[in-house]
């Protein structure tokens, strides 16, 4: 499998109309050939198929070379696997991605692969720790969505534990980054961990809630019962 033909493939599938529809949705200036995800989905499990790891990072890289979106999304899709031997190349190209990220839905599909990774190996946190003092919002963005492994865990153990606490640290730092994408996904994570620990989440609510946007802290509050948004502070 190369690069002329997988993008063959991708571009078969297309949709002209669908096209335009998806360049005025993500409003990000790249090529959009109208190729739904579940046809990308069939595309690359045939890729797949005919390719070692080493071929498919090497695949990966050319179609995010591309700058297209269906590429690119493909492109982490051939990365997303649990169990992924050897996987330091797929984790260093994984991470190369996240400066280019300009949107959600190529960033989102991209930090789906990486989390693969991060489970993989938790001290590749160190690496990711970095990224919220990047002057790139989406940078900072990542940081969160691609550690929403350890909002997950009923039982954690104590390393997840100590990666969780990790985690809600850097969404304290970044608790009063105004940016919207980055409350959303501060209040993201939030709500995901209170799917499996009320508490945790309601207690970082509780001391940093009204440092977030009125929205974040109604989005992380979600499935708190017991949580109620504070007024707006009045302006003197």
């Amino acid at each position: 499998m190369n690069i002329d033909t997988a993008m063959r493939d991708l571009s078969a599938l297309g949709n002209e109309t669908k096209a335009a529809e998806m360049r005025a949705y993500h409003k990000a200036d790249r090529e959009y050939l109208g190729v739904s995800n579940p046809d990308i989905d069939t595309c690359v499990k045939s890729w797949r198929a005919e390719m070692d790891v080493p071929e498919r990072v090497e695949l990966a890289r050319e179609l995010w070379a591309t700058n297209g979106h269906e590429a690119r999304v493909a492109a982490a899709k051939l990365l997303t696997q649990a169990r992924l031997r050897p996987d330091e190349d797929a984790w260093a190209l994984i991470a190369s991605w996240v400066p280019d990220f300009d949107a959600w839905a190529i960033a989102d599909h991209a930090c789906i692969a990486g989390q693969k990774r991060l489970v993989a190996d938790p001290t590749r946190l160190d690496d990711v720790e970095h990224w919220i003092d990047s002057d790139h919002m989406w940078t900072r963005r990542a940081a969160l969505v691609i550690t929403l492994p350890w909002t997950k865990q009923n039982f954690p153990k104590p390393q997840e534990i100590e990666a969780r606490e990790r985690v809600l640290g850097w969404c304290e730092r970044m608790v009063e980054d105004k940016e919207w994408f980055i409350q959303k996904a501060i209040s993201w994570w939030l709500r995901d961990l209170s799917k499996h620990d009320v508490p945790r989440a309601q207690g970082f609510l509780n001391e940093h809630g009204p440092r977030l946007k009125p929205f974040a802290q109604k989005e992380a509050a979600r499935h708190m019962r017991d949580y109620t948004v504070p007024p707006p502070p009045v302006e003197t």
